[in-house]
């Protein structure tokens, strides 16, 4: 999921890792993930914020968002 969302530029949201065959998880008992990317100011990707958890529908729309807001005011400065 990492990879799929530097190279898109788009976050990544997982109910359930194990839907995708080509998921690779940092732990056996990860069981959904939310995956952000963020850049700098002047547009170049800094890297993904990955965030795991041990249950299933773990994050939402809103926490992706939220998220989102928060690694831009950091890192677009």
């Amino acid at each position: 999921m990492c990879g799929l969302a530097a190279s898109t530029g788009k976050f990544q949201l997982v109910s359930n890792v194990a839907e995708f065959s080509d998921h690779i998880a940092c732990s056996s008992s990860t069981q959904s993930e939310l995956v952000i990317p963020f850049w700098d100011g002047d547009k170049n990707l800094l890297g993904v914020f990955d965030i795991d958890s041990d249950c299933l529908d773990a994050f939402t729309i809103r926490d992706a968002e939220n998220l989102n807001n928060i690694l831009c005011r950091v890192f677009s400065r």
